[in-house]
């Protein structure tokens, strides 16, 4: 499923609070601007601090971004049912639909080019489930590429507190290699 994405990307990860979501939308929009690109990046979560809904979005291009929130999202990663229900459904057919089998049952509907993955799964064999929105990242930049690995790796070290981060490198080889997976699966 990889190759050139179209010009702008728009990216949305939804979850619930504490899943990290808000953080991989921040790394990921730094990721590209490292690379040169323009990036609008929003949020949202609900009330409670953890285990309320989140959703960041992020929205990168070469040129002149137009409007500040994903329509119809190219990518959709989502990690908790909840999101699923809410979003799975809400995308185009060539939309990469990423769901955490560790978290979202196979009853859930979803369209466009859907791949189930343990994600969740990778993050606690990783190192813990805390890593789970780095190992999503890399995952997702491993099957459809937005940002450069090198810029990617570097707004992880940046972003991260300098005690997490061989974990969250570890993270990053664990999504690329469930990546890996997936493409000698096709």
């Amino acid at each position: 499923m990889s190759g050139a994405m179209k010009d702008p990307v728009q990216i949305r990860f939804s979850g619930s609070g504490g899943q990290g979501l808000i953080t991989a939308g921040v790394i990921l929009a730094e990721a590209a601007m490292l690379d040169g690109r323009n990036v609008v990046q929003t949020q949202t979560y609900g009330p409670e601090a953890r285990l309320g809904s989140s959703r960041a979005e992020v929205i990168i291009s070469k040129g002149t971004i137009a409007y500040p929130e994903v329509t119809v999202p190219d990518v959709l990663l989502c990690l908790s049912q909840e999101a699923a229900r809410k979003y799975a459904m809400k995308v185009g057919p060539e939309t990469v639909v990423m769901l955490d089998s560790t978290n979202i049952g196979e009853d859930i509907p979803a369209s466009g080019r859907v791949l189930r993955l343990a994600i969740t799964d990778a993050a606690v064999k990783a190192g813990g489930r805390v890593v789970a929105n780095t190992v999503s990242l890399a995952l997702m930049n491993a099957i459809v590429p937005v940002v450069s690995r090198g810029a990617l790796s570097r707004a992880i070290e940046e972003r991260v507190p300098a005690k997490f981060r061989e974990l969250n490198r570890r993270a990053q080889e664990a999504g690329e290699a469930l990546a890996r997976e997936v493409a000698a699966a096709v």
